[in-house]
């Protein structure tokens, strides 16, 4: 049985980027729930797959195999044997991800995949739900959040150095109906686990958050 720990949070809050750095630190495997989930997403925008016809998508997730690779510690993610990494992060992707996660066919259709990984491999998991319904029992969870106005300047700032025109107040009301979407789902919504530890970095840096988590790990070892 592996070591797990278990990072939550809202869109935007800084997951992924912080997850990535602390699993590098301390030799986990980092595993992005959100970037699979994501992959049903561009399945679906391709298919043309409505999240809201239940026996479309019983359908589409019988048809849809998701694989897991790490070339040089970095996570790959393969749609029907598609490396479909690079295409995951587009705000179409995003918000169709928002809001297919929460059928409980696409939810049931990872789960079982990622509690897998979790079994065999010291992880480090982040996503929507995962100390609270994917790893309920994770030694360590964490709670990361920030304020809505913070997550829409970061997601502002980091298209705008992409060359991608984008209007501030726009990404922050994405960023608000994606958090009621993600806390008021039926199945599994977010919310901070009883035993997390809550951080909010809307005045931390990165590094600082990873620090922070860092120092946490250390308590357990």
């Amino acid at each position: 049985m592996g070591f797990n720990i278990a990072i939550d949070g809202p869109a935007g809050a800084g997951k992924s980027t912080i997850a990535r750095k602390v699993a590098r630190e301390i030799s986990f495997i980092y595993v992005d729930t959100g970037a699979m989930y994501r992959a049903i997403a561009l399945y679906f925008l391709r298919h043309h797959v409505s999240p809201d016809m239940e026996e479309q998508v019983t359908q589409a997730c019988n048809q849809i195999e998701i694989e897991i690779r790490y070339e040089n510690q970095e996570q790959q993610v393969f749609l029907n044997g598609e490396n479909v990494t690079s295409y995951l992060r587009t705000e179409e992707v995003g918000n169709m991800a928002s809001v297919s996660s929460a059928n409980p066919t696409v939810r049931q259709k990872l789960l079982d995949l990622q509690r897998q990984i979790a079994k065999k491999e010291n992880v480090l998991m982040d996503g929507r739900d995962i100390g609270s319904h994917v790893l309920p029992d994770a030694p360590l969870k964490i709670y990361l959040t920030a304020s809505a106005q913070t997550r829409a300047q970061r997601r502002y700032r980091e298209l705008t150095e992409k060359g991608i025109p984008c209007d501030l107040e726009e990404i922050k009301n994405d960023i608000e109906e994606r958090d009621y979407r993600d806390m008021h789902r039926k199945t599994a919504p977010l919310v901070q686990a009883e035993d997390a530890v809550l951080i909010d970095s809307s005045e931390m840096t990165i590094d600082q958050v990873v620090q922070k988590i860092l120092a946490l790990y250390r308590e357990y070892c």
